[in-house]
């Protein structure tokens, strides 16, 4: 179970900010979400300007009066200003990787010259954080577990770097396939760089979970992302995109996705990596906890999310039903 108290949620926090129509102040970018500021005083969603994107299938072109496309990226990203930052972040959260850890930590600093290596160990028994420390990682250790993908959220908000890269630490992929990610955030391609991966339908019974993916992007006027998703790794941000949804949405990252690309952010598939194949099952926590019902609940929160800063029917049209005559 995902540690709420400690990374609250951000769709119910901008539910609460929205309904109390709170004053709004500067973007989720000057406040932490893990600070007592947070995302509950994050201004309202605000229009985004029109832009070109792909073309779109009549659906999703009947949302465009509030699923509005992405902004122009800025210039590329400079140097980190600080002396000593670091260009390059990337955040592994790991629970007992001794196995992989070193290896991944190894791939990890061969990225960029001016790479840091986080490494957010959390209920961790098997020496897994000494491991990355001797491996050169900074290392922010918890006693208990967190829960899925909270490790990504308190990474993030320790990083300094321009591209912040997340993987994971049961995953061994090569530097090179790895270089891509981050290519594309410090040249100004773009603001989230995803993983090229939308998992299989080509079977008779489609995974939920691919189903999920595939919906969500549909909902935002987005099918030409297909099934792609900051659920799966490796992907990249900016620091700009951080800045915009903040760290604490990173915990459920559908809604991370979701905040992205309603947000005004650039989001693009960068490269394909067939994660499937590389995801070991953990067959003990499949047989006490589905992961699969976890993640479905995620994009259900992201679908929310949306709904609440658009419509209740996510900005697509209802073709002029007079309902009245029904009741």
């Amino acid at each position: 179970m995902r540690k709420r108290a400690a990374v609250p949620p951000a769709a119910a926090r901008l539910t609460r900010q929205a309904e109390a129509a709170a004053p709004a102040i500067p973007s989720a970018a000057a406040t932490s979400p893990f600070t007592p500021q947070g995302l509950g005083h994050e201004q309202p969603v605000p229009p985004i300007p029109t832009h070109a994107q792909p073309a779109l299938p009549p659906a999703a072109e009947a949302a465009q009066h509030i699923l509005s496309p992405q902004p122009a990226l800025a210039e590329p990203l400079r140097l980190a200003e600080a002396p000593g930052d670091p260009l390059v972040s990337v955040i592994i959260p790991v629970m007992n990787e001794r196995r992989t850890l070193g290896r991944v930590i190894r791939e990890a600093k061969r990225i960029h010259p001016s790479t840091e290596v986080i490494v957010v160990a959390n209920g961790s028994t098997d020496g897994s954080a000494a491991i990355a420390r001797a491996g050169g990682a900074r290392v922010l250790s918890y006693a208990e577990p967190l829960g899925h993908d909270v490790g990504r959220g308190v990474g993030a908000n320790a990083a300094r770097g321009k591209a912040l890269l997340f993987i994971d630490g049961d995953m061994v992929i090569s530097a090179a396939q790895l270089k891509p990610f981050v290519t594309s955030i410090l040249q100004g391609e773009t603001d989230v760089a995803l993983n090229d991966y939308s998992g299989p339908t080509d079977k008779a019974a489609v995974h939920s979970v691919v189903l999920a993916k595939h919906a969500l992007n549909a909902l935002l006027a987005r099918p030409d992302l297909k099934g792609t998703s900051m659920t799966a790794v490796p992907h990249a941000i900016s620091r700009r995109a951080l800045e915009t949804i903040g760290a604490e949405a990173l915990a459920v990252p559908p809604l991370a996705h979701a905040m992205a690309v309603r947000l005004g952010c650039k989001v693009s598939a960068v490269k394909h990596i067939n994660v499937g194949k590389l995801n070991l099952l953990r067959r003990k926590r499949e047989r006490t906890n589905p992961l699969e019902f976890l993640i479905v609940g995620d994009h259900l929160e992201a679908i929310d999310w949306l709904a609440r800063h658009t419509d209740e029917r996510g900005g697509f049209g209802d073709a002029g039903r007079k309902r009245e005559f029904a009741r």
